[in-house]
């Protein structure tokens, strides 16, 4: 009875413990003769993207903006706090208001020649450092 014990109390405390966070970051580029539509839409985001973003475990989500040898590029960065990125990932790509908006966005982004090669818009990036 009291390994029994033992062993709840393991589980109850496992899954109360907080959800190891997953920080992600992606770069691409913007396209300078759609950068004050890009600015603009993400200066007033619709609510319900931002609520889908939250409703899939994002938190802490930036997009900043940078000019290099006269390209701009995006460099975006967020804190995934759910199990499960992909399965998330795709239910935020299902969501019809964020298809909507990615059907405003889309267009104003410049893929770097990584991500157009896999038909995506935002090239990875790998982390180097993190301190808490």
């Amino acid at each position: 009875m009291k390994t029994l014990a033992i062993l709840s109390i393991a589980a109850l405390a496992t899954s109360c413990a907080p959800t190891q966070v997953q920080r992600h970051a992606w770069v691409t580029g913007l396209k300078p003769q759609k950068a004050e539509t890009y600015r603009k839409l993400h200066a007033n985001p619709w609510p319900a993207v931002n609520a889908k973003l939250k409703e899939c475990n994002i938190r802490n989500y930036s997009i900043y903006e940078r000019e290099i040898d006269g390209k701009i590029y995006l460099f975006s960065y967020l804190e995934y706090a759910g199990k499960n990125f992909d399965a998330d990932m795709k239910k935020m790509a299902a969501d019809p208001e964020t298809q909507r908006w990615w059907k405003q966005t889309d267009p104003c982004q410049s893929p770097l020649p990584d991500a157009l090669k896999v038909g995506k818009t935002w090239s990875d990036t790998k982390e180097l450092y993190h301190l808490d």
